[in-house]
């Protein structure tokens, strides 16, 4: 079955952006932007998925993508999917910028880069721009002679790391899409369902991210850490807006080599922060590991509703409802931190069971926002100490509970007052956790009681 997502296209103008390796086209995006959304490193192919975000100016919105840093080397990893991705980012861009670097002059690449633009893209408007101009005297550089061979003119001078010359090139940009039959409008605000995919490297969060929102958005391959940072779309599911973010893989410290890797599970661990459910992606034809249970635990101490996702369960063994009650039960004695987390068991690589995540992650949403009264804790409190009266922690009186009130939603926060001078073992709060669970369900979510003392009886 495919996809129930549709991607919500705003109707925008789309701009592209496009050159060579490390001629700072992701500060460039970051900086048109206003956003941190792509990672910046000297490292060459830092990027290599298509990264899109809107550009506001004037109170009106267009469409920007980012590309890949081409070298057109076939020994370089993954050229030839950075390649397609730049292609297919031209084929829907209303606009290009072939962005080049003032203090390093044309390169082979640019010259490869300027005959297939001519070449494919030969009716697209095309604004030729020199970044790192970050002086006088560098942006006096684009009047060299050597700028004309590639046929587009004396480049536009622009610092994206200060800012200069940004604002007249983005008025450049609007006064080309103004002349389009789409053109910069303002657009609505979305408040989206949040949903991050997240686990360790290669357990199919890209093809799964891929499936979810029905289109090859970001790369798929079987080299570690391949998506270095994250890619979100935003999508219509049965009438509500849902933002998918695709992670970088997550793993030991230990194993991580060096910075770019470090950075990119850095953003990973925002977006958790951001988000309102995460998918954890466990691959079926593998057995748990630390990192696994690590990365569950850092899921319960983010307090985010929980969707375990058994990923390649075509690998698995058998498909039986009693097999795959049996895999359950172990998936929890792993995370008996996330026993509150429902799985569910699908095959990115084939869409076995992709259409069910949503029901999940909807249910998820809204039951992060259950909001209980007074009266319905006060008789539900009443009931569950009638059954079973408070035991004792660490004081030697024995407790009292006189009272709960949900102080909060996303996620559910109570406060469970208690008679003072006196403490509640914690097997006892997390009996009550249980039996909210039982009553109210908080489908996906975690619970969070803090304790207060009291001297009387509310």
């Amino acid at each position: 079955m495919s996809t129930p997502a549709k991607i919500i296209d705003l109707n925008l103008p789309t701009v592209a952006l496009v050159g060579r390796v490390n001629v700072g086209k992701s500060t460039l995006f970051n900086r048109l932007t206003e956003s941190n959304k792509a990672i910046v490193s000297p490292v060459a192919g830092t990027t290599r998925t298509r990264n899109i975000g809107l550009i506001l100016w004037r109170g009106k919105k267009v469409r920007l993508v980012d590309t890949g840093g081409l070298t057109f080397d076939e020994k370089v990893p993954l050229e030839e999917n950075i390649i397609e991705q730049t292609e297919i980012a031209l084929k829907e861009a209303d606009l290009v910028l072939f962005v080049t670097d003032v203090t390093e002059g044309i390169y082979p690449q640019e010259k490869e880069l300027a005959k297939r633009l001519k070449l494919k893209h030969k009716d697209k408007p095309l604004i030729f721009v020199a970044n790192k101009a970050d002086g006088a005297d560098l942006r006096m550089r684009v009047h060299d002679r050597d700028w004309l061979k590639l046929g587009f003119g004396e480049p536009t001078p622009v610092s994206a790391q200060n800012g200069s010359g940004t604002g007249d090139l983005l008025d450049t940009i609007f006064t080309h899409l103004n002349k389009m039959k789409i053109r910069p409008k303002k657009v609505r605000e979305f408040n989206p369902i949040r949903v991050a995919l997240v686990g360790k490297p290669n357990v199919g969060k890209s093809t799964l991210f891929n499936k979810l929102i029905g289109e090859e958005r970001v790369i798929v391959s079987d080299m570690p850490h391949t998506t270095r940072e994250p890619h979100d779309t935003l999508v219509e599911v049965e009438g509500l807006p849902m933002l998918f973010v695709d992670t970088a893989g997550i793993r030991k410290k230990t194993k991580v080599s060096g910075e770019l890797e470090k950075y990119g599970i850095g953003k990973s661990i925002q977006m958790i922060n951001r988000s309102d459910v995460v998918l954890l992606i466990l691959d079926a034809s593998e057995p748990v590991t630390d990192q696994d249970q690590q990365l569950a635990g850092l899921l319960r101490e983010h307090t985010r509703s929980v969707i375990i996702v058994i990923n390649k369960w075509d690998k698995a063994e058998d498909n039986d409802d009693s097999f795959r009650n049996e895999v359950k039960k172990s998936i929890y004695g792993y995370f008996p931190h996330l026993d509150f987390a429902p799985i569910a068991f699908v095959s990115a690589k084939s869409s076995y069971r992709i259409h069910q995540i949503f029901p999940l992650i909807i249910r998820a949403w809204n039951e992060r926002r259950t909001v209980l009264s007074d009266a319905t804790l006060h008789e539900f409190i009443k009931n569950a100490t009638r059954k079973h009266l408070p035991s004792r922690g660490k004081g030697v009186r024995h407790p009292e509970i006189l009272g709960l009130t949900q102080i909060r939603t996303d996620p559910p926060l109570f406060d469970m007052k208690i008679k003072n001078k006196t403490s509640v073992n914690i097997s006892y709060v997390h009996y009550i956790e249980n039996r909210l669970r039982e009553q109210f369900s908080f489908f996906a979510t975690p619970i969070i009681i803090k304790l207060s003392k009291m001297k009387k009886r509310i």
